[in-house]
């Protein structure tokens, strides 16, 4: 900090030796000084350097929403710096700071082992903060401090073996109308892997079949999930990071993802050994539903700092690989070109037409989705990938 022109104190600050780091892991040494410059001539009586490290909380719940706060501490440490190497002293033992001349005071310290530590975070609710503190004392006045913060990133290896295992589920769904039967639709899922890094892709191998009169929409998307407690009180907030789609289903057919990608975003890792604060990611993988709550499957992952290498791990990704051909090995290659459909080959079942297809929270969505029978027209559909956000409203299909 630069003080006041009628400030005898005319330069303080706190620098890091290594000013170009971005961040710090366990055990690593951190090291710094703290710069001081007088217009005038002054005494000093001391400086105390301080590094903490907290998580904290905060926000409103209960039935009085007042405000709630905890906090966790990782790091305490405090150093005397020796003002008597550089600095003569007067009769009542206060340091004389001189004018015109820069002095630095040099400080360094061993951030804890592993185990200690949790990562840097900045959240809605909360945060995990870590800062040194000078602390400039005077004689008859009042003391003067600088702070620095500094951030922490604790490694994750995405290489452990549990995080090489893959991840598989499926889910179905009895759909109704007016309370009335309407067939069902189902997902199957999975990937080869739980553990990524930013940048890299996730392949997806899925199956969506709908036997429901309606039309509906596979999506896959990574989904990031925040949790603050505060005394016995979470507060959870999730967010859709990045998603894909799959061609519109209509009734009586189905849809393969044989290795379908979607990229790793740029995004903190995920968030683990902390107390109150939760980082988590999912790869939600749903149907959505004209007219009905979507069908929703979710597969965890682990977002680490160590990318994935393959080295020690082949013989469990090729496993999973393996695996994973035998259960896809079963289904086409492609889908079906609805001009090889005969008439009579049709899925018995209702045809009642529902108009909107709207999906909560869903930008990308269109006006609307509906069947209707006028005439008999088979279209064949568009085999592409679309962006979400490159996406225009899709013409009605028209089947029976």
């Amino acid at each position: 900090m630069v003080l006041t022109a009628g400030s005898r104190l005319q330069l303080f600050q706190l620098q890091f030796s290594d000013a170009g780091r971005s961040f710090y892991s366990s055990g690593d040494k951190l090291s710094g000084y703290v710069q001081l410059q007088a217009a005038q001539p002054c005494r000093l009586s001391g400086l105390r350097v301080t590094a903490a490290g907290c998580a904290r909380v905060e926000h409103r719940g209960g039935k009085n929403r007042k405000n709630r706060s905890q906090e966790v501490e990782y790091l305490k440490y405090e150093e005397e710096l020796r003002l008597e190497e550089e600095l003569s002293t007067d009769s009542d033992g206060c340091f004389l700071l001189p004018a015109n001349k820069t002095f630095r005071f040099q400080f360094g310290f061993e951030l804890p082992p592993p185990g200690r530590l949790v990562s840097s975070f900045k959240g809605k609710f909360g945060s995990v903060r870590y800062y040194v503190r000078a602390e400039l004392q005077r004689p008859s006045q009042h003391a003067l401090q600088c702070e620095k913060e500094f951030e922490v990133e604790e490694p994750l290896d995405v290489n452990q073996a549990d995080l090489l295992a893959p991840a598989a589920a499926s889910k179905q769904k009895k759909v109704t109308c007016m309370f009335i039967p309407d067939g069902q639709v189902s997902i199957t899922a999975q990937i080869d892997r739980k553990g990524f890094c930013e940048g890299e892709d996730i392949n997806i191998n899925a199956k969506f079949e709908n036997t429901c009169s309606r039309i509906v929409v596979p999506k896959a998307a990574i989904i990031a999930k925040h949790s603050y407690a505060v005394n016995g009180s979470t507060k959870v907030l999730r967010q859709k990071l990045s998603a894909v789609r799959g061609n519109h289903i209509i009734s009586g057919m189905c849809d393969i993802w044989q290795g379908k990608t979607i990229r790793v975003p740029k995004l903190k890792p995920t968030l683990l050994g902390c107390d109150i604060i939760r980082v988590d990611y999912a790869l939600m993988i749903y149907l959505h539903i004209p007219g009905s709550e979507k069908l929703v499957l979710e597969l965890p992952l682990v977002i680490g700092t160590v990318p994935f290498s393959g080295v020690g791990s082949r013989t469990s990704s090729m496993s999973s690989q393996a695996g994973s051909m035998s259960s896809w090995s079963s289904f086409p290659s492609a889908p079906p070109s609805y001009s090889n459909i005969h008439r009579d080959l049709r899925v018995d079942g209702p045809r009642t037409p529902l108009l909107h297809d709207y999906d909560d929270g869903d930008e990308d969505d269109e006006d609307g989705l509906f069947m209707r029978a006028p005439e008999v027209r088979y279209q064949p559909p568009p085999y592409r990938e679309v962006d979400d956000d490159s996406v225009s409203p899709p013409q009605a299909v028209q089947v029976f």
